[in-house]
């Protein structure tokens, strides 16, 4: 039996057979596995045998929407009393990129990321923000290649026990600050974009926040959210020590 790759044909099972298993999902288009599991920095360069990958960018962008629409109908199932601020808590505890990270690293994703050698070299085998975006890339790759059935079935098997074990809604370090501020009768915090460096496929962000009568705290992160929260936690601690 053979199944396409890269517009042309490759024996059944080469490569990425392990990996299928662990999917559920046997790819009649290997080609879109292929390039779910390729970073953009190997992208960026040309490959040896004079091709230029295409990066998982795409199916990254995809995989995140339907993890979305298939973690959300969960949420619906499983919390029929929940509103629509309770739902969103957990929907974002759910698919923020530490859950991401901690399911690829279950799959033993990292074992198949096709890395530049400079990536490859900088940790980026063991780095949350890659596998959580490959680990997207391969649901959208699930979903193009399977349907919404293939795509759905992977993200139940994975995300079903984590689902149940959210009794309550998560809040966030955001969510706690202002709601200290709020208790103590202040304005609610202020977060200011300090800076952002490194490359596009690896940007890091630090955010600033600040509350009337506190020093500001600065936290770092991946995205501007995550680096709120980053810095929501780092000030909130300083207030757990300063109330001791």
């Amino acid at each position: 039996m053979k199944r396409r790759r890269n517009g042309a044909e490759a024996p059944a099972g080469s490569g990425f057979a392990g990996l299928e298993e662990r999917l559920g999902h046997r790819f009649g288009d290997v080609a879109l596995l292929e390039e779910a599991l390729t970073h953009a920095s190997l992208a960026g360069g040309r490959h040896r045998r004079g091709r230029r990958p295409r990066s998982n960018e795409r199916l990254e962008f995809l995989g995140d929407r339907v993890l979305g629409l298939v973690v959300a109908r969960l949420l619906l199932e499983r919390f029929p009393g929940d509103d629509e601020g309770a739902l969103g808590a957990r929907l974002s505890h759910l698919v923020n990129r530490e859950t991401l990270a901690e399911v690829a690293r279950e799959l033993g994703l990292a074992a198949w990321l096709r890395l530049s050698r400079g990536e490859e070299g900088s940790g980026g085998r063991t780095n949350p923000g890659i596998l959580a975006d490959c680990l997207e890339a391969v649901i959208g790759a699930l979903f193009i290649d399977g349907g919404l059935a293939a795509a759905e079935r992977f993200v139940r098997d994975r995300w079903s026990a984590r689902v149940d074990a959210l009794r309550a809604p998560p809040r966030d370090a955001k969510t706690k600050l202002q709601e200290w501020a709020q208790g103590h009768g202040l304005s609610r915090p202020t977060y200011h974009l300090k800076g952002a460096a490194g490359p596009d496929h690896a940007p890091r962000f630090l955010v600033e926040v600040s509350v009337e009568g506190l020093p500001p705290a600065i936290g770092e992160g991946g995205s501007k959210r995550a680096a709120e929260q980053a810095a929501a936690r780092r000030l909130l601690e300083r207030i757990g020590t300063a109330e001791k």
